[in-house]
């Protein structure tokens, strides 16, 4: 059996990353370490609601975004591209048919792609 259990995300900011992911997507805080990590600054591990753990790791150095992409399955797709939308957050591209399906492109605090998707939406208009 092979099953994928955490991932880091190198980021600028820890806090702020934390922060981000936690208060537009839902994740949970599952530990942090202020002054962890491979550069020794801050380290948040944040939980998806199937248990897999996402590190957010704040690197010293420059952060290359748009390297990798990450897709975040959620309840509805419609419905947080609009409540994130009215609280500011701006998506790359919103709800659509895209290559892959359907679903709304986000990114997150230093660049990295999200493609949100749905299964319900993701069946019926993908």
């Amino acid at each position: 059996m092979v099953k994928l259990d955490h991932a880091a995300i190198p980021v600028s900011d820890w806090q702020r990353s934390r922060d981000w992911y936690i208060g537009n997507l839902g994740f949970r805080l599952e530990f942090e370490v202020g002054q962890g990590g491979r550069d020794g600054l801050g380290v948040a591990a944040l939980q998806d609601d199937a248990g897999f753990t996402l590190f957010l790791e704040q690197l010293s150095g420059p952060i290359q975004s748009g390297q990798a992409v990450y897709a975040l399955q959620i309840d509805d797709v419609d419905d947080l591209h609009r409540r994130l939308e009215a609280a500011g957050v701006a998506f790359a591209v919103p709800p659509s048919r895209q290559f892959w399906g359907y679903g709304a492109v986000l990114y997150d605090p230093d660049g990295h792609v999200l493609n949100l998707w749905d299964e319900r939406s993701m069946a019926a208009k993908g």
